[in-house]
């Protein structure tokens, strides 16, 4: 008797960014130094901020908190890739391919709140800067970070429990170079209708919901500016909002145009493209945007190289 909770594939195939042989070694390269770049610009932010006094603030333990997702976010994924772009057969276990689906979802929630915290922290200190060491303590600092963190795993859990309950029958090829849910829901022979639509209430807790909070703090943020009187005062507290925008804007705007968008205006060739860029591309300009955009970074960074922080 057949079990619609069975599954006969005990692995699949990834076909992964490209099948022209020739590029394969290209790509290689090409995705070891994204992957070497998004280590070191991440790692060193979180070095940074260790190291120096000046940065133990709320702003930059929250930043500390979203370099460490980007590298365990990437990291679920990226060593994987790399392997398969010199290997003649692009498997993945069946267990393997599981649980890069719930650390890749883990960490990818965990990111979308932590952002929405970081927005709540510059609205809080710009609102209110005389009581924002008050207000952002360092018990309510951590409980915000583990609490995304913590949000992160639970609703993952729940999503992918949902995805591999269906039965994958045949056909084991995911048009895809990780184990992300829209692929994988394209290879379920059976009726997936339950799964997505876990998909979508869950998009609302951990997509809609910290999207609306951020813009709902930025709009009480941008309100606050405008009653600051003198434009350096105006300028300088924008200043401290502008990255993070910034970074908001480039996850968000990919991650739901690929889980937001109606099935069948989307393929997997455009799956492929947008995850590319919130996979890759956002985790590699983080440490760019903030580094770049921000003074105090750059002036740890030299005290760190031993050079003076003034020329």
């Amino acid at each position: 008797m057949e079990s619609n909770n069975l599954t006969s594939v005990t692995e699949f195939i990834l076909l992964g960014l490209s099948s022209r042989p020739e590029l394969q070694v290209y790509l290689f390269l090409f995705f070891l130094m994204i992957y070497l770049m998004i280590l070191l610009g991440n790692l060193l932010i979180m070095l940074l901020i260790l190291k120096d006094s000046r940065l133990h603030t709320p702003m930059y333990f929250f930043l500390t908190n979203l370099s460490g997702i980007e590298v365990c976010f990437t990291s679920c994924m990226f060593p994987q890739m790399l392997v398969h772009f010199l290997a003649q057969k692009k498997s993945i276990s069946y267990s393997c391919c599981v649980v890069q689906f719930y650390t890749f979802l883990s960490f990818g929630i965990a990111e979308c709140y932590i952002l929405s915290v970081m927005a709540y922290d510059r609205y809080v200190a710009i609102r209110d800067p005389l009581r924002y060491s008050i207000t952002m303590n360092w018990g309510i600092c951590g409980s915000l970070a583990a609490g995304s963190w913590l949000g992160g795993f639970m609703f993952s859990a729940v999503d992918t429990v949902a995805t591999f309950q269906l039965s994958f029958c045949h056909n084991n090829v995911i048009n895809h170079f990780v184990c992300e849910m829209p692929a994988i829901l394209h290879l379920s022979c059976t009726d997936t209708s339950q799964a997505e639509l876990v998909m979508h209430v869950l998009c609302i807790f951990t997509l809609l919901s910290p999207i609306t909070f951020i813009i709902l703090s930025y709009a009480h943020i941008i309100i606050a500016v405008l009653r600051i009187r003198s434009a350096q005062g105006r300028r300088k507290a924008f200043s401290t909002c502008s990255s993070h925008l910034l970074v908001v804007t480039l996850f968000f705007e990919t991650i739901m145009s690929l889980y937001l968008k109606p099935k069948s205006l989307s393929s997997p060739e455009y799956n492929k493209i947008v995850s590319v860029f919130y996979v890759v591309f956002t985790p590699l300009l983080n440490p760019l945007i903030y580094s770049l955009r921000n003074k105090e970074v750059k002036m740890a960074l030299r005290k760190l190289l031993g050079k003076p922080e003034s020329d």
